[in-house]
């Protein structure tokens, strides 16, 4: 009988061991820690319901997940952003981002973003988003703002320049005949940036001034409909029905993110904003909470893009 020859009985030997030996399944994911990216400091609405996901995440997933805040400063959401643009595409760096990251990011020059590397998960809240003054300021009403800032300097604070609801602010200034003498970019706008005097009139989130706000003076809201704890403020499309738009918040990840990862964190997402203590937090802040899952965030996208054209058109 023939023998093997030396060289080749080794290679024949380790064959029959790997077909003897069961395929050895990649890991599913997640298998180590997921981080989601919030590119603005701890606090407001986008923060804590995203703290309440990462929660369930490690829940249902028996992984760390955790947030990680990364604000701005003047360059408003998109420095955190960019991180998120820089990660790996595996899943394990989740965007929590507002609309204006994938709507007005792609066209401000930061090269990480553009072409826009995003795509939605879902988006899962619209702010209560304000224009607020202090209580002692001499004007109520956008109308007594307008007239007020003919003859007087005014001072506005926002998140960022290129934001909506800075445009949206910005062009009914202008709709009213008048312009901001100053205006300036802030981590955070809240009870203390008016009462240090740092800013007359602000955009931010109802949330922000929540433990103030009897002693301050919503001028109007930002969206579709009246906020339910400030129901006599009109909304700005009340004053101005060519702005109608809404700042809203969504999870996002690379383009290459696999299937499997966007499923779970989907589904993880869902299940928060259809819980109680979710519904709860929506009855105590005026904010809109629920699921909107990819194909009806890109949809959502795509109308607002239309609606910036139009804010741009009354900005030239």
């Amino acid at each position: 009988m023939k023998t093997l020859p030396k060289t080749l009985a080794p290679t024949l030997a380790l064959a029959a061991v790997a077909l003897a030996t069961p395929l050895i399944a990649q890991a599913d994911y997640p298998e180590k820690p997921v981080e989601f990216v919030i590119p603005f400091p701890p606090g407001d609405l986008e923060d804590i319901l995203t703290r309440m996901i990462a929660d369930e995440f490690t829940k249902e997933y028996g992984v760390p997940a955790g947030v990680v805040n990364k604000p701005g400063g003047g360059g408003g959401p998109f420095p955190g952003a960019v991180e998120v643009a820089n990660a790996d595409a595996d899943g394990y760096t989740v965007g929590s981002f507002v609309s204006d990251v994938v709507l007005t990011g792609p066209q401000i020059g930061i090269p990480a973003l553009s072409p826009n590397p995003f795509e939605p998960i879902g988006v899962f809240v619209t702010y209560p988003f304000v224009i607020a003054t202090s209580g002692d300021a001499p004007y109520s009403s956008i109308d007594e703002l307008a007239s007020y800032a003919q003859d007087n300097e005014v001072a506005l604070g926002h998140f960022g320049a290129m934001l909506t609801p800075t445009q949206i602010t910005f062009a009914l200034a202008k709709a009213k005949g008048f312009d901001f003498a100053y205006e300036a970019a802030f981590d955070a706008l809240d009870c203390n940036s008016l009462a240090s005097g740092d800013v007359d009139v602000m955009n931010t989130t109802l949330q922000l001034i929540m433990p103030c706000l009897d002693d301050v003076k919503v001028l109007a809201s930002i969206g579709a409909e009246r906020i339910p704890l400030t129901p006599d403020t009109p909304t700005v499309a009340e004053v101005e029905p060519a702005l109608n738009m809404a700042l809203w918040n969504g999870l996002f990840v690379k383009a290459d993110v696999p299937q499997d990862a966007r499923d779970k964190i989907a589904a993880v997402a869902e299940k928060v904003m259809a819980s109680e203590a979710a519904k709860q937090l929506a009855a105590d802040t005026g904010a809109l909470i629920y699921w909107q899952d990819a194909a009806e965030a890109e949809a959502q996208i795509e109308a607002d893009m239309k609606t910036l054209a139009t804010i741009s058109g009354l900005l030239e």
